[in-house]
């Protein structure tokens, strides 16, 4: 009969040990899902700044076309050269936007970092858990 009680608790705690990995597991689901919808925002903010800085060196663009054409069509005029500084400062913005966006937007900034870390830690836990019995 003690044997009967042992094999018991032995299947007690074998359920109890997988009802806990699966509550770390759901756990870590969650925090999975918030994490990549955290990251998934960012993303939609770094797009944002690429498509704003599309249309600024498209204005950009149609600046300093006028800004080429005044300056070789009136040889000099100040109105030509504010063009082309204007434009060229549009030029910078963009690139800098861009720039920006395209950091934002790399693919390790989407992964959940935070979680591996969880998922690794609680591997290591149980591990050790299973490794003192």
């Amino acid at each position: 009969m003690s044997d009967h009680n042992t094999n018991k608790s032995a299947g007690g705690l074998l359920q109890d040990a997988l009802q806990n990995v699966s509550g770390m597991v759901r756990n870590e689901v969650d925090l999975a899902r918030a994490e990549v919808s955290e990251n998934i925002n960012k993303a939609g903010v770094a797009v944002g700044l690429i498509a704003g800085a599309a249309i600024i060196a498209l204005v950009a663009l149609n600046v300093l076309a006028a800004a080429l054409v005044a300056a070789l069509t009136e040889a000099g005029i100040d109105a030509g050269w504010s063009a082309l500084i204007v434009g060229a400062l549009l030029g910078l913005l963009a690139y800098l936007l861009i720039n920006k966006g395209i950091n934002d937007l790399k693919l390790s900034s989407l992964a959940p970092t935070r979680t591996v870390k969880n998922v690794q830690r609680d591997a290591a836990a149980v591990k050790e858990a299973y490794d003192d019995k």
